[in-house]
């Protein structure tokens, strides 16, 4: 555990060197029209540096510097195990800059200081490294043939591949979608949110460190009206990949079709229905689990339990218990070590949570906690845990994603009304159930229209398993096994034999 305190971390914040320019073809290099704009501090509102802003001049020299790339060749047709040698590298380098790397993580989005170091910089450097290993470990097939035929099923990288990640987790995204990318040969282009894109920048130059080649992983920091839609349309991208919400996840789909038909997958939104049943056990534990599920991160979390449905015997008592614990969630500086919520990432989205609690009071529903910005004098954007009674699922503060620090509490007296509940959303990314009836959590866990489901605990899970939706919540699926071949395509070879 790091023993830096609030002051050290102040001070490095004041010392580090913040990059801000694009990244194409091993070097750092100002937008091609010389845009910029400013990254902003969301703790005070104050401007941290100025920001490349690519357009479609940018993404047509990072697409043709890619193709180059992977035509010679020094990273597509390296053997697996250099490949796994040089990612590999990358992790001890990130190691390494751990601290820097959390550091921009908190100054550009927001999150306390504690969860960039102790939570998204794990998961960022294990998601390389897990890739890594595997990538030396996948095999190809060989057909169940007659004696005169030879039938073989390999897979390659597809090409050029095009990231496009969201603001909230800014690194973690980034790398689970370039770790399998880059793992399977491609050459990837990121494109991270303009909101916080100065980890990412910092990450090409530790890859190119750790022996990438140059035109394999660029970074092109702007907007996705400018930038992003460029590459989403442009005919030599062969895939987009893509987080964030539904609305440009369907935008993004049609830029695909407009163009060369690239492989799409999409990670959109949520609004993850969290059922807690009378049988369920501990009350405390479910309390604090329920209030994680939605408060971790600010609320800024794709999969955020923010429609919790609680058994009507046993829902007062919950909320009670919920709301007692939130009193140690409260908001505070993003660089204090003891700070477990940090500010909303900018005045944009706290306005967005603002309109939306001021319409779930006007609905109808009741507001027990929470709903106002907090420390206004600080200059930044700061919003409490907040908590909704009496929620109906037709309310506007049940069926969108907020993407804020607020919860929806609906009762309901039956498994089968709780599961009715849950599916009638056009989401469909994440679900829970808790109970201690094993049958009970089975035949939720079949039933609930969502890409994964949790059983007494909220987000679970490692990188041994798939990460993803149905519905509108997308169709991509980010970690394990099933992510890495997302990025490779099947080639068959038929090989007629002749001898005797």
């Amino acid at each position: 555990m790091s023993q830096l305190t609030r002051a050290d971390w102040q001070a490095m914040s004041e010392r580090i060197q913040l990059e801000g320019r694009a990244f194409i073809n091993g070097k750092y290099v100002s937008a091609v029209s010389g845009d910029t704009f400013a990254s902003i501090n969301p703790a005070n509102g104050m401007p941290l540096a100025l920001i490349a802003g690519c357009d479609e001049q940018d993404a047509a020299l990072a697409v043709a510097h890619a193709r180059d790339a992977f035509r010679q060749g020094a990273w597509s047709r390296l053997a697996p195990a250099e490949r796994k040698r040089t990612l590999l590298k990358l992790v001890r380098l990130m190691e390494q800059h751990k601290e820097e790397l959390a550091l921009l993580e908190t100054l550009d989005m927001g999150k306390p200081i504690s969860d960039s170091l102790h939570v998204d910089l794990p998961s960022a450097i294990n998601c390389i490294g897990w890739n890594a290993e595997a990538i030396d470990k996948v095999y190809g097939e060989v057909a169940p043939t007659g004696q005169h035929s030879l039938g073989l099923v390999t897979r390659e990288p597809l090409g050029v591949v095009a990231a496009i990640v969201p603001w909230n987790f800014p690194l973690m995204m980034s790398c689970w979608k370039i770790a399998p990318a880059l793992a399977a040969g491609n050459s990837v282009i990121l494109k991270p949110s303009e909101k916080s894109p100065l980890s990412a920048i910092r990450l090409a130059a530790l890859a190119r460190e750790a022996g990438i080649p140059d035109g394999v992983f660029q970074v092109l920091p702007g907007f996705g009206h400018t930038v992003g839609k460029a590459l989403a349309l442009h005919n030599e991208v062969d895939c987009l990949a893509f987080t964030g919400s539904t609305r440009v996840g369907k935008q993004l789909t049609q830029y695909a079709g407009q163009s060369n038909l690239k492989r799409t997958f999409m990670e959109c939104g949520g609004k993850s229905a969290n059922i807690v049943c009378a049988d369920a056990g501990d009350l405390d534990t479910i309390a604090r689990e329920a209030a994680m599920a939605i408060y971790f991160n600010q609320g800024e979390v794709c999969i955020a339990g923010s429609r919790l449905l609680v058994e009507n015997s046993i829902k007062d008592e919950l909320i009670e218990r919920i709301i007692a614990y939130a009193e140690q969630l409260q908001p505070g500086d993003p660089l204090d070590p003891a700070t477990r919520m940090g500010a909303i990432v900018d005045a944009a989205q706290l306005d967005t949570i603002c309109g939306y609690v001021a319409r779930g009071v006007d609905e109808g529903a009741r507001l027990r906690m929470g709903g106002e910005p907090v420390l206004t004098d600080s200059g930044g954007h700061y919003f409490p845990p907040t908590l909704f009674d009496q929620v109906n699922n037709r309310h506007t503060i049940a069926r969108e994603e907020i993407f804020g620090p607020v919860l929806s509490v609906i009762g309901f007296d039956t498994l089968d009304e709780a599961i009715e509940i849950a599916n009638d959303s056009p989401y469909g990314l994440a679900a829970a159930v808790w109970t201690k009836d094993l049958d009970k959590a089975l035949i939720a866990s079949r039933r609930l229209e969502s890409g994964q489901v949790y059983v007494n605990n909220y987000a679970g899970g490692d990188m041994t398993v798939p990460f993803g939706g149905v519905k509108q919540s997308g169709n991509g699926r980010d970690k394990s096994l099933h992510s890495l071949s997302e990025y490779s395509q099947l080639k068959t070879t038929w090989i007629a034999l002749h001898g005797n």
